[in-house]
Parts: structure tokens; C-alpha cells; sequence
């Protein structure tokens, strides 16, 4: 069984201040790659801890990779206030910035959870990574009307019995992307993927797998 990785906390710069963090690290060598984590709504009790998010960083940490979590903006010690999406992304990338120049090796993903994913997805119209996952993405809301879309390997998961994010609504959006990310749908999986974190962590694991081999 994999050891746990190391975890520390700091604050990393944002546009508007402070934000809140956290790293993990592999315990037994040096990352082989980097992702940053964006959590759900601010406004609707999200943060760096959600166990969606917790999980995400969680499935990357555990293949060896630096797994990057941050407060957005107002939330817990982040400082500054909610901005609807656009401030946030900023954070975003900010938060990509700083994981890039500490640990600028190996390939380097975003990963973000329903408003988080959302986020994700624009940041990684705006910045070239290797790899995106959308957890539940938040899409008719936050990112809708992309002038493109992101040119990386890219998985969506969502359960099909999600009560907050409509999966009719996010099959559509995806049926008119080309080529569009792959689309893994959860039977009977709800918004918060209560007792299915585990398939979701493998589900994650082997596309990021997969996408590197």
C-alpha cells in the first residue's frame, strides 16, 4: 500500500492577496509531474477540503506527482472577496504559475470539481497544459461560450443522478465540442460522489495513465 504523502501548508500570492494551500509531495522521490486541484463553489460551503477535491489531489499524489490545493479568494484564510468566476480564474492561474516554477518538471495538469471544474476548464483554455479533469463541471454557469476549448487530454466523470449539475446539460455541451474530452458517466452517481470516491480516484488515475503511456 502506497505511504500517504507529505503534506504542508502555506499561502501562495494571489492577485488580491494571500492564498490559502496545500502540497503534497511523494514521500520516496521526486515528482514526476504537478497538478493543481480547484475546489467547488465559495459561496455554497466549497473549499480546498471537499472530499471531491481531496480525492482528485489524492489520485495524482498517489502516481508520484506534486498535488497543489488552494482557498479561492474570501474562502477560509484566502484573503479577498468572491468574484463570480473571473477573479477566481485568476487565482487559477496564479496558482498554476506558482506550481510551474517550483516544480517545472514532468507533465503538468489542472484538476478542478463542479464551480472548480468550470474553472479548470477555462484555465486550461488560457494556459497550455498536459492534462484536465472536470469533475461535474459546472459548465452552462461558468463556462459557457468558450472561444475554444483545451487542446490537452481532457475526461469529464459525472454521475448520472447528479441533483446540481444537470449530465443532460453537460452531454450536450460536450456533443458539440470536436474532438471533445472523453465523458465517463457514474451510474447512479450523485453531485458529491457519496461512497463512489474510490472508483473515481481509479477512474482518474487510469486516464491520466493512460494519457501518458
Amino acid at each position: 500500500m502506497p505511504q500517504p504523502p507529505l503534506a504542508e501548508r502555506l499561502f501562495i500570492d494571489g492577485p488580491v492577496g494571500r492564498l490559502q494551500a496545500i502540497l503534497e509531495l511523494p514521500v520516496e522521490q521526486s515528482p514526476v509531474g504537478s497538478v493543481v486541484v480547484c475546489h467547488p463553489h465559495p459561496q455554497h460551503g466549497g473549499t480546498m477540503h471537499n472530499k471531491v477535491a481531496h480525492t482528485l489531489a489524492r489520485a495524482f499524489a498517489r502516481m508520484g506527482f506534486a498535488a497543489l490545493r488552494f482557498n479561492f479568494r474570501g474562502t477560509e484564510d484566502s484573503e479577498g472577496e468572491y468574484d463570480g468566476g473571473n477573479g477566481e480564474l485568476d487565482d487559477a492561474q496564479a496558482a498554476i504559475e506558482w506550481m510551474r516554477a517550483h516544480y517545472p518538471q514532468g507533465a503538468f495538469w489542472v484538476a478542478g470539481f463542479s464551480f472548480g471544474a468550470a474553472i479548470a476548464v477555462k484555465a486550461a483554455v488560457l494556459t497550455e497544459v498536459d492534462g484536465l479533469i472536470s469533475v461535474a463541471p459546472a459548465i452552462s454557469r461558468f463556462a459557457s461560450g468558450l472561444d475554444s476549448q483545451p487542446r490537452c487530454p481532457w475526461l469529464i466523470v459525472q454521475g448520472d443522478q447528479d441533483e446540481l449539475v444537470d449530465i443532460d446539460e453537460t452531454v450536450e455541451w460536450v456533443d458539440k465540442l470536436e474532438p471533445g474530452p472523453e465523458l465517463l458517466v457514474i451510474p447512479d452517481g450523485e453531485h458529491f460522489f457519496h461512497g463512489r470516491l474510490l472508483e473515481l480516484r481509479e477512474a482518474v488515475a487510469l486516464f491520466v495513465e493512460e494519457s501518458q503511456a
